[in-house]
This record gives structure tokens, sequence and C-alpha cells, in this order.
């Protein structure tokens, strides 16, 4: 199979007989008791009447929707139930493991064996460690933590680590979840209190705070109560004020063609003579704002695609606030997606669309698309996802906190104010990712008084949004919980949708380390679908892997084609097999669209204005200026 690797410039589909896989480019009144020694005419009692039953059923969720609410802000969003399950579930099961009692005893002694072995020689200059840190922990790396006695502190922290790990998995009868929501939730504990978190035991910080007499600690609680003072009062991160839309990001030039109650559309001007024939629709996740894709003049994706010939529109999505509390999944295919194409049918007549979608976005762009697709319209030319899941079966980390009960505590949250804030979206992320994301800022900004510059993809990140209430309720229990457009039993208009009537080429990208929609998840579309496939696997995350533009140094991806009808190839072979390229996928993605477009023409007009799509304003619009 390797042989049928080609590193080529020109990819070509493979043919039914080729090989799988070619490498590319209200209260009621109470009765009085009785009296003694008299009876009680049990049949002289009224039952309750309907309504009565009604109040009552309403005053007790009205009572649970409020406690519960109250409980979500203590804990962050995150259910009490559902991880006191998960550990009762995980200590009933190992109280009843003699063998893996035994086996976790025999561990320990065997770890503190080798950390006794290790403490004389710790002492030396030449030391091997007796446990290494993980590929991706960089918090003991520094020479100073390899020097007595910090190296015997992050050596047993390590070990303890490493032991917990082993008692929170392979415990029999634990269910599969119970068992990543122990592992994770004990892992996050251990690491808050990691020696590197500790100030005195951190001899990073001890050096620093001697070089500077404790200057460092006056510069990190300054910087604390300025950040205080920015999160109480609901103001951007500090940094962010010099990253605003429309000023310094967001600025490729364009006009809101259409509005409505939950998007506004962009259309970009054009800045090339002749552009391709099939304009761009991008479907960004309305979980953040659509500015990601186009950030700074340099890394803007829209700007690079603009320049490449091709006349571009982009979806804004409002951010709902508590009147928007009933728009469901589905309006926003209907008034987001599909109302969005007839515009740029109506303003491009007469050709194709090529449909982008990012993230949630791509997964309501497939839903769309498999619409049309059951109903024949066949106004898609393709079909793009930039690291979309379509099967939630495997949807990494987020999956720990969904299940049941935390779904139910989370609906509860969102009943008062009619919607998920935006808070607990960007406290859930950071959680994902304590060590990179809060640990390491406590330690740098706090401890070394060190205050991190703000860059245009932070200052996006920290720009959230809302999202409704029954729309975030369907998104979980729909396609989180039951996986029901996987499974093809999502319904749109009374009837299941099916992935399979996707019957247009598809360009899928999956980011190697994304913790949100894992890679291995997002190449399932190879099986979902019956269309070609082009699949991009690009080392960064569920961000950065996107923000690719060319001339990033580091950048690298895998390429390659699956015809409809060829067999399905393993992930890990395909991740073995597919030769490794330097750079960015852009091109490689533009190159592609325009293998599935029909030629150049002259740019199309601003809007149509005859049509009931006049410019409105410039852009970036309004919608992502709220907050």
């Amino acid at each position: 199979m390797a042989n049928t690797m080609e590193n080529t410039t020109t990819r070509k589909l493979p043919k039914h007989d080729d090989q799988p896989l070619l490498a590319k480019n209200t209260a009621r009144p109470v009765a009085p008791l009785p009296k003694a020694n008299h009876k009680i005419d049990m049949t002289s009692r009224e039952a309750p009447t309907e309504e009565e039953q009604d109040v009552t059923e309403s005053t007790r969720q009205t009572l649970d929707h409020i406690y519960n609410s109250w409980i979500g802000h203590l804990t962050a969003g995150v259910s009490p139930a559902s991880i006191m399950g998960a550990y009762a579930d995980w200590a009933w099961h190992i109280a009843m493991s003699p063998g893996k009692q035994g086996q976790l005893a025999e561990k320990a002694w065997r770890k503190a064996t080798r950390l006794s072995a290790f403490m004389p020689a710790a002492i030396g200059s030449e030391c091997k460690p007796c446990i290494e840190p993980l590929a991706k922990d960089s918090r003991f790396k520094g020479e100073e933590w390899q020097k007595w006695p910090y190296n015997i502190i992050y050596q047993s922290f390590l070990l303890t680590q490493q032991w917990w790990h082993n008692a929170t998995t392979d415990i029999s009868g634990v269910s599969e979840h119970h068992t990543r929501v122990v592992n994770f939730t004990m892992r996050q504990l251990l690491d808050m209190f990691s020696p590197s978190n500790i100030p005195f035991i951190n001899p990073e910080i001890v050096r620093r705070t001697i070089e500077e007499r404790g200057q460092n600690f006056f510069n990190g609680l300054m910087y604390w109560l300025e950040d205080l003072q920015h999160y109480v009062s609901k103001q951007p991160h500090v940094g962010a004020e010099n990253f605003i839309p429309g000023e310094s990001v967001a600025v490729t030039p364009g006009k809101v063609i259409y509005r409505n109650h939950l998007i506004e559309l962009i259309q970009y001007s054009p800045t090339t003579s002749r552009v391709q024939a099939e304009p761009v629709l991008i479907v960004p996740a309305c979980i953040m704002k659509y500015y990601i894709l186009d950030l700074s003049p340099n890394n803007s994706l829209v700007k690079w695609l603009v320049n490449q010939g091709y006349t571009v529109f982009m979806i804004s999505w409002k951010n709902p606030d508590r009147n928007d509390r009933d728009l469901c999944l589905d309006d926003y295919r209907k008034s987001g997606i599909m109302t969005a194409l007839d515009a740029v049918n109506a303003i491009v007549p007469d050709q194709k669309v090529h449909g982008v979608g990012y993230c949630l976005g791509g997964t309501l762009l497939s839903i769309a698309a498999a619409t049309i697709g059951r109903e024949s319209d066949k106004r898609f030319a393709s079909m793009t996802t930039f690291a979309s899941l379509m099967d939630f079966s495997e949807a990494g980390e987020l999956e720990l906190f969904i299940d049941e009960s935390q779904v139910d505590f989370l609906e509860d949250m969102m009943w008062e104010e009619g919607y998920l804030d935006a808070w607990q979206m960007a406290n859930t992320f950071r959680f994902l990712r304590s060590n990179d994301l809060i640990w390491s800022h406590v330690i740098h900004e706090y401890m070394m008084g060190e205050r991190a510059p703000m860059f245009d993809l932070m200052a996006w990140s920290m720009d959230a949004t809302r999202l409704p209430y029954r729309m975030h309720s369907e998104y979980l229990r729909q396609l989180y919980l039951s996986n029901e457009l996987a499974e093809e039993n999502y319904k749109v208009d009374g009837s299941a949708i099916s992935l399979r009537d996707i019957k247009i080429p598809v360009f899928a990208v999956g980011t190697r380390t994304d913790h949100i929609a894992p890679w291995k998840s997002v190449y399932k579309i190879h099986a979902l679908t019956d269309s070609d496939v082009t699949f991009v696997l690009t080392n960064g995350g569920h961000n950065a892997g996107v923000v690719n533009e060319p001339g990033h140094h580091g950048r690298v991806y895998q390429i390659a084609d699956k015809a409809a009808d060829a067999p399905y190839v393993d992930p890990l072979i395909w991740e073995e097999e597919v030769p490794q390229r330097k750079g960015s996928w852009w091109p490689e993605w533009v190159t592609w669209l325009k293998e599935n477009s029909s030629g150049e023409t002259t740019p199309p007009p601003m809007g149509a204005s005859d049509k009931g799509y006049s410019p409105l304003y410039d852009a970036p619009g309004q919608y992502v200026l709220q907050r």
C-alpha cells in the first residue's frame, strides 16, 4: 500500500479498482386535622384536580430549576450529581476488586522503592530521573528542577500522579464514561497541587523572588486585581481592547447585504478582476464569533481566499439573549444557512455554491447538505468542513461533561436566563486544558510577575458568545447523547435525514491535537457519506490548526483522497502511510476548490438591491460587536 503513496501536485481521485488511498496534494389550603375518636371518612376527601396537580408539578420544577441554577454558579456548571455518580461507581467496584487493590499496593511499594533509591543520587549533578514527564508536560523541563531537592519533589509528584492514573483506570465493572470522568477529575485535582504551582518549592519562582526582592509577587497581585476587576465588570481581558472587530481584526472590506433575527450575511469585496464562477459561503461556529476566519490581515482566511479570486460570503451569528431562548437547532439551519444560501443564489444566480463550515458550523452545514440532498436540491457544488464532528460517539474530552445528569443540570442553569452564558463555555474549554490555560497563566502572571502579551487569536478566544436554551439542549441531547445524525435518526421536517444523501465532493480538515473535535472522529466522514472525500490532517489544535496561513513556521500536514466507492481505510493506517508535507494546507484547499469549479467570470455586484439584498453597512457588521 505504501507504494501507492504518490507525492504529486496534481491530484486525481482513484477509480473503483484503484488502491483506497492516494496521497495528495402558586399553594393549596390545608384541611383541619380530624378530632380524636372520630372516624375519617376517606370517601369524603376530594382528589386533587388536574389543574391543582399541574400547579404543584410546576412549583416543584421551578424549585428544582432555581436550586440547580444556584448550585451551578458555584460549581462552574459542573453537575455534582454526575461527578459523585462516577466516583461512587469507581469506589464500589474498586472496593470489590481485591486483585486490583493488591496490584495497587504492589505498585505503591515499587514506586516508593524507586524513589528511595533515587534520593541518594539526587544530590549529584548527573542523576538520571526515575520517571520522565509525559511528552506534553513541560512543567519540570528547566535545569533548576533537576537539582536537589527540587528533583526529589517533582519526581515524587510524578510517581504519585502515575499511581493515581493506575488507580482510576482498568477497574472491572466501571463504565467507560465514569472511568474517564474519575481519571480526568483526579488528574485536574493533582495538577492543582503540582509542585510547580507552589511558590516556595518552585525553583524558578524562588529564583525570581530573590532576584527581584519580592517585586514579582507585588506585580502579580496588581495583575490579579486588574483581571478580577475586568471579570466582575464583564469587560474584555486586559489587552483585548487592542483587537476590536472592524479596527484591527475582521478588517477585510465587505458589506452586510442581509440581516434577520439570527444572522448577518457579509459579502466581501473582490480584489481580482476575475473570480471563480462558484461563490463560497462560510458557516462559522455559533459557539464563538466568526472572525477567527478573518483575524489580522496576515492570517485571515477570508482575505487570502478573496485574493485567490473567490467571491466569499460569511454568516455572522447573532449573540443570543433571553428573548432567543426558544430558538431551536433547526432555526439555525433554516434562518441561518438556507436563508443565506437563498441570498447568495440571488446575488450570484445560476451558479452552485461551495459550502464551508467550521466546528459546529460544519455540523450544521452537513445537516443542511443532507436535507437538500434528500430533496434533490443541487445548489451546493462542494462541502468543506474544518474540525467538525458528524459522529459524536467519540467526541473527545468535552464529552466528559455530557451525560444525562450533566445535560439536565445545564438545562436548569439555562432555564433562568434563557441561554448558556459565555463564561460557562469559556471555563469549560479552559478546564479541559488547565495546565496550559489556567495554571501556566497563574504561574507566569501572578507568581513570576510577567504579563503575557495579548495576540489576535487569544483575544478572539475571550470574545465568547452565548447559546440559546432550546438550541443548546437539542444540540447536547440529539447530537451528543443520542448521536442521531450519524445513526440516521436526526429528523428535519418530520423525516430522518442521512448523510449518505450528500453526493458532492467533500474536503475535511482534522487537527492533530484537537481536544474538541478529535481528528479520528472527524475522519469518520469517510464512512458516513457516499462522496469523494479529501481529508487533511494538520498539526496544531482546534483553532491554530485552521488558522494556518502560508509562511507560518513549523506547519506540516498530510492529505489524501478517497473515492466514494473505494474501501474504508483505518485512520491509524492512513496516518502511517500518507506522507507528511511541510507548510500550510490552504493552497491544497484552493487547488481542490478550483478542481470543483467551472471557471472564471467577472465579479458579481455587491448585493442585489432589486431582489431585496441591498448593502446595509460595512463589514464586519453589528452582530459581531454584541456582548
